[in-house]
């Protein structure tokens, strides 16, 4: 899952990568991962969210391939 994808747009070199709880998405967001508790958010040194990934893992394989640092935050 891939929800929006502007990694383009962002600035610096650095993304965030941060879990957000899937209860906290909307639900056409929550129907698209369901089993799971947990998804990522890339955002932008800007404070600009880029995309929302299944995995942490995903996070950092579309940072890395869109040659930006992934940086893990709480």
């Amino acid at each position: 899952m891939v929800d929006k994808l502007n990694i383009t747009e962002t600035t610096g070199h650095q993304v965030y990568v941060r879990p957000v709880p899937v209860d906290s998405l909307p639900e056409r967001l929550r129907v698209q991962v369901d089993g799971v508790d947990t998804i990522y958010a890339l955002t932008g040194e800007d404070g600009k969210q880029i995309a929302l990934v299944i995995s942490r893992e995903l996070a950092y394989s579309v940072a890395r391939e869109h040659d930006l640092t992934p940086v893990m935050v709480h």
